[in-house]
């Protein structure tokens, strides 16, 4: 995507990466609430597994809203390939699967800012504990929809779901670690769409797609 190699690497990330840098930021947080902020484990876990719910809506809203936007102009058309597009393009792209750290770093402090102006310091820092756990969760399961090979069972749906996203609608489907904000939003496939609309896994024709999001 760039001519410049140190560039280039920046969009290139490993899936294991997130997990080597985020799990000790959670546990950063863990101790901060529990050690410094002297909550209760139970406070702790009520206020985590809010952070973990949250996220489900946050994927939701930036991967359909943030992603997919479709901006009009030269530049912005260029931003947007840069962040999705070329994962519509390319989407069996093993090191543009998860969000590497060049992104995933200012997004997460930018987040962590907006919400320090609503909770408290230490509520903070067990719900955004469980915020990067759900991301974490996202980032894995969507190198996972593309690239492990689900025979049954709930990893099986959501990558069929995942894959309709891709391969048949890029206009609905936007929950990738769950659907259930496509089901409250009515962006999901209908009963008819997933029974005839069988994905194929084919990568598209980038002509076709570059302008979508993923």
């Amino acid at each position: 995507m760039f001519k410049n190699n140190f560039l280039e690497s920046l969009t290139k990330v490993h899936y294991t990466v997130p997990l080597i840098f985020w799990i000790p930021v959670i546990g950063y947080f863990i101790y901060k609430a529990y050690a410094k902020g002297e909550m209760s484990v139970g406070n702790i876990a009520l206020y985590y597994f809010a952070g973990l719910a949250f996220w489900t809506l946050a994927e939701y809203v930036l991967h359909r809203w943030v992603f997919h936007y479709e901006p009009t102009s030269s530049w912005g058309k260029r931003i947007h390939f840069i962040f999705h597009g070329v994962h519509h393009d390319y989407p069996k792209d093993r090191l543009r699967l998860v969000m590497p750290l060049s992104a995933s770093i200012p997004l997460a402090a930018v987040i962590y800012f907006i919400f320090s102006l609503f909770l408290p310091e230490f509520i903070l820092a067990s719900f955004f504990a469980g915020f990067l756990l759900g991301y974490l969760i996202y980032d894995e399961c969507h190198y996972a929809m593309h690239h492990a090979n689900f025979k049954s069972g709930v990893f099986k749906k959501i990558k069929d779901h995942h894959m309709l996203h891709h391969y048949s609608d890029p206009e609905r489907g936007f929950g990738v670690s769950s659907a259930i904000w496509d089901v409250i939003f009515n962006s999901g496939f209908k009963k008819k769409q997933k029974a005839t609309t069988s994905p194929t896994y084919q990568r598209r024709s980038p002509s076709k797609s570059s302008a979508k999001g993923g």
